[in-house]
Parts: C-alpha cells; structure tokens; sequence
C-alpha cells in the first residue's frame, strides 16, 4: 500500500509504532506536516498509522489501531483550527479547504486539545506528542483571541507529555530513539525544539525564568505589563544560536521550553522532499470529490524555509525562525522533472517559493556559527541593516533551469516576495525584468499593506515610499518588455497602531492612484505574534510605550470601509468617519473628494388611493 495505512486492514502486522492523530484530511504531500512528519519516521524504519478527522464525539476512533508501541502524535492540522474555523469577525466559515469536498465541521474547536484529551480516556499512560502549528504557537501562556483572555501552555490543556515546535523532522527522530530505548518520555528533556513539563528545575542550566501565569493572565495594567515582557523574551528567543532554556511557573509544576531545534542542511532538506510521497489526497476522498487545499500545491516547488522578513502580524519567526533554509537546485529539478510525468500536469508550475521566495540564503556572515552570533535587531525595516547580503543570482538560474525542462511551460511565483530586498540588491533589476518577462502571470501580488509610515512601523514593514519606488519599475520593465501586467497590493486594516487618520490617509492614496484594492484584511490576533502582543496589551512590547489599538466593530468596520471607500454599502460608514475627523473637505464636488454627497430629491406625492368598490350582493 502506497499510502500509509488508515485502517486496520492496511497495517502491516499487528500494532504499529505511532498512530498520527491530525485534524486534516490525509494528504500525502510535503506541504503537508503531518505527511513529512511521518514519511521521515517512516524512512527510519518507524511504522506509522494515519488516523485523520477522527470522530471525537467518542472514543471508538481513537482504538481503531489499538496501543501503538511508542506513543500517539498529535496535530490539529496545517493551520491553528480556530483560525480554520472562524473569521475575524468571529464570524463561522463556510468552507475548509483541508477537508474532503471543502466540508466545515470534520475537526472540533482546539482541536489539538480535544484530540489528546480523547486518547487519554481510553489509554492512560501512552506518550502523547504534540506538534504542529497549533501547538507550536501555543507552547507557552498566550493571548487567545476567541476567548480574550489568557490561556496557558497548550501542553497542560492537552493533557500531553511533551511538545514539539517549529518544522520538527529532527525532533521527531530523536523522540523516536529515545523511546525505542526504552527511556520514559517525562525524562525525554534534553531535545531541543521541544517543550516539556516538570515538577523540578533545579537540573536546568542557567534558564531564563519568565512571569509566572498568575502575574501575566490577569487582564489588569500590570498584568499585561508583565506579559509584554514574558512576550518580547521569548521573541528575542527564536534563534537557534543564541536562544536560552525559558522556563515557566504554574505554581505546581514548570513548562520548559528548550532552545530551538539547528535548522536543516540543504542536503537533509533535500531528502525531506525526495521521500516517497504520493503527492495528493488519500483515495478515500474521491467519492467527496477530494481535499481543495491540494489543488494549489500539487504542482508547486517549496524552495525554502524561514524568513528574515519578520513582520510583527506574522508568526514565522516563532515557527520556522529567520535562519533561510534552502533547498538544492538539484532536488527541485528532479520535483519538478516528475510532474511532466503526471497525467494531470498541463505544463505550468504554480509557484516556486516559501516563506518569501527571493530569500535563498540566511541574511548576513552572523549565522555562520556561536562566533559570531545574529542579533536582535530586523534585518529589512525599517531600512535594511548593513550587514544584509543580497542575492538574487542563485535564485534567477534555478529558475532558468525549470524553464528549460522538457513539457514545462511556465513557472510562476505566487509566494511573496520581499521588494524592498530586492530593490536594496544592485543586481536586483535582472531579477525583476526576468520576473516579469516569464513568472508573472498577468497579475503580482505584493504586501506593502498599508501606506502610513506609522501604521507602517507597528507592523514592521518598510516605509511605503518603496512601495512606490517598486511599482515604478515594475511598470517601467512591463513596458519595456511590451506586457500589460499589474501589481495587486494586499492591505491591512485595524492594525494595532493604526488610527482612523492613518486609514484616511490609505483613502487619499488609494484615491489618488486610482487603486481599487481587491485584498483587504483585518488584523487577525493569532497567538505567537509580536502583533497580537501589541492587540491584547495596548502596549508596544519592545518600548512598552501605550498604542492605540482598534478593537470595537465599529472602528474595525470604519477601517475596513475606508479603504474600500468606493463600494456603495460603505458610503454611510465612510461619511460619518469623514465627520468624526474633522474631514468635512472629503466630502464634495472636489475632485479629491472621496464621497458625493447626497441628493436629498423630494418625494413625490402619493396619490390617495381609492377605496375597494365591492360588489353588490345577489
């Protein structure tokens, strides 16, 4: 059986050494967690079984394996299954793309929490190891959003023995091996990119003691005074070179948090990706019509992992880290050398990228080794650091090289990119005209999101003038090439920071370069993000200085409405903003008016109509 087993019948033998529990569909592809979680196990010579959207109203699910001989791995699934579930405006969605036929409803609430607290009714003394987004952006106390409040390390929630963040392939091994040697998991303490729990820290090596959750989960100004702190700690704690052990207090026991996991060589990254995926859903969703969050991915090249990028609404640093891990051009020939040999490829790529695809290397000398640590400051805003390295080369000749396969037709980009990186690059105006002449498809998404320079700065991007800088030459090198292509901005409202004059400002820009923005987005407050820090304290948490922070629907709405200011249901919402500004002078016959106002026509007078006549009775 290609696939790992699902069901009873499909296991070889009569026990397995893991069951994978994942609130996804199966998906046998690396763009998948739990795919690469257990095809690495698998290549170690570790059997895995899939138990994926188990019915968690009861137990039955959950024994469809029996015991499996080291433990139960748990995730809730590519993304956080609160995000997966509800809007921001708190709002049920309608569809999940990581279900079969887009179904909403095949994974409960938290998820992760659930499942685990399933698998302990029934065996009470199984490893149970966490893992995933999910888990790794709740490995320690956090601001919750969909409750507003506090809540604690997901591994406590869980009821979980150990918990492990970021990618994981080199974590899961290790927890493999140490409890093939029979070592119990609450001594499994020693791996870094894991979090554990213990009653006793006296065998820790100078850790880092953060505030205890009795001081950081009250919603009081202190309160949050003290959780900024705890925050901007463990932001300042992501690297692998230069990370301490957090530790903390929960009055009768600790959560740990060891140093993250050292990234893998290209190389290691490149066995990752050459194991024996079947790359799609598992042929049990046919009959639903399959799994849609396939259908992007399928034909797409992940080339590399982290981001130096750091944006503050942005919760890569916490999971993959700034350290840009690439893989070799060899191994994405060979991936994308198999395509041409599915019978559903029509030629085309849909993206070759990552995190930000023109990052290929780590960003300066400081990442070589313990010698030379990177430091805590950001490497592109709000202008880029002088030790940056810039290159552009290496990724232009892999590109050059898929055009070249045989059967392929056009490679596109559809991941982001960093255009100020590449404006700061001397040689970056080669990869902008070959990026136009053959990766475009017609359309570039790019995320300046906002164009306040305040606003700007609270969310740690780039002073708009290099937005503007970029769409210059990026109509200037269409033009040369003969091509009609466009930017297609994404923006974001109700960041933290940003007031109603910032999004006034947005309006007058957007006005005055005849844009109508497609992509809006509310700020989303997902647990591990300097931002979401930021939304729940009111305070910066690098300066500890008060911001202002739009939370109620009304600000968040008028924002929102700003931008899209043209759209005939958001004329009221726009005008009262206008009035509450002071910005009178936006409302008019003006050619920089943003509103007309209204024509009140007087009504016309109703004629009196006349009384039924009935009819005459026989």
């Amino acid at each position: 059986m290609p696939y790992l087993p699902t069901t009873i019948k499909e296991m070889q033998g009569d026990s397995v050494d893991f069951v994978l529990v994942t609130g996804d569909a199966y998906v046998d592809h690396p763009s998948f967690g739990a795919a690469i979680i257990s095809r690495v196990l698998e290549s170690r010579g570790y059997t895995v079984a899939i138990l994926a959207q188990p019915n968690w109203k009861t137990t039955d699910d959950f024994t469809r394996f029996g015991r499996p001989k080291l433990g139960f791995l748990v995730t809730g699934g590519n993304i956080d299954s609160m995000v997966n579930h509800y809007t921001v405006a708190l709002h049920k969605r309608k569809t999940d793309t990581y279900s079969a036929g887009g179904e909403l409803g095949k994974r409960p609430n938290r998820a992760t929490i659930v499942y685990c607290n399933k698998i302990r009714e029934v065996y009470k003394d199984v490893p149970i190891i966490i893992g995933g987004l999910e888990a790794s952006l709740r490995r320690l106390a956090h601001y919750d959003y969909w409750d507003n409040s506090v809540r604690r390390s997901i591994l406590l929630d869980a009821a979980a023995d150990l918990l492990v963040y970021g990618m994981g392939e080199r974590q899961i091994v290790e927890i493999a091996e140490a409890l093939e040697s029979g070592l119990a998991v609450e001594h499994i303490t020693f791996i870094n990119g894991t979090v554990f729990k213990t009653r006793d820290i006296d065998f820790l090596v100078d850790p880092v003691i953060l505030p205890s959750f009795k001081q950081i989960k009250e919603p009081t100004v202190d309160g949050k005074k003290q959780f900024a702190s705890s925050f901007i700690t463990q932001y300042h704690n992501t690297d692998f070179l230069t990370a301490q052990t957090l530790v903390e207090d929960y009055g009768s026991t600790y959560v740990v948090q060891n140093r993250p996991a050292d990234p893998l060589s290209t190389s290691e990254l490149d066995r990752v990706h050459s194991l024996p995926y079947m790359r799609d859903y598992h042929p049990m969703y046919n009959k639903h019509g399959g799994v849609p969050a396939i259908e992007e991915v399928k034909f797409s090249i992940t080339s590399n992992r982290g981001c130096f990028g750091s944006c503050n609404f942005c919760a890569l640093s916490f999971h993959q880290g700034r350290f840009v891990q690439a893989r070799s051009h060899k191994s994405m020939i060979a991936e994308a050398t198999s395509f041409t040999h599915d019978p559903m490829f029509k030629g085309h790529i849909h993206d070759v990228g990552g995190p930000t695809a023109n990052f290929r290397k780590p960003p300066c000398d400081r990442w070589k080794n313990e010698s030379t640590k990177p430091c805590k400051r950001k490497c592109l805003a709000p202008l880029p650091c002088p030790n940056l390295k810039y290159d552009h080369k290496d990724y232009l000749k892999l590109l050059r090289k898929l055009r070249e396969i045989p059967k392929i037709k056009k490679v596109f980009i559809r991941s982001g990119i960093r255009y100020d990186y590449l404006l700061a690059d001397p040689a970056g105006g080669d990869f902008l005209q070959e990026l136009c002449e053959h990766h475009v498809s017609g359309r570039l998404k790019v995320a300046p999101e906002h164009i306040s320079d305040k606003a700007l700065e609270h969310m740690g991007k780039p002073s708009f003038d290099l937005y503007k800088k970029f769409a210059v030459k990026f109509d200037a090198t269409n033009k040369k090439l003969g091509k009609t292509q466009y930017l297609v901005p994404y923006l974001m409202s109700s960041h933290p920071g940003c007031g109603l004059e910032d999004a006034i400002e947005m309006a007058e820009y957007l006005r005055d370069a005849g844009v109508k923005p497609e992509q809006v987005q509310d700020f989303y407050p997902t647990p591990g993000t300097l931002s979401t820090c930021m939304f729940y304290t009111g305070l910066d948490p690098r300066t500890m200085q008060k911001i202002f922070v739009p939370k109620s629907q009304r600000e968040k709405t008028t924002q929102r409405a700003l931008i899209q200011y043209r759209l005939p249901a958001n004329y009221e919402i726009v005008r009262q903003a206008l009035i509450r500004a002071g910005r009178k002078d936006l409302i008019g016959h003006d050619p920089k008016a943003l509103l007309r106002p209204k024509i009140h026509r007087p009504a016309k007078p109703v004629k009196p109509s006349k009384p039924p006549q009935r009819k005459p009775k026989k």
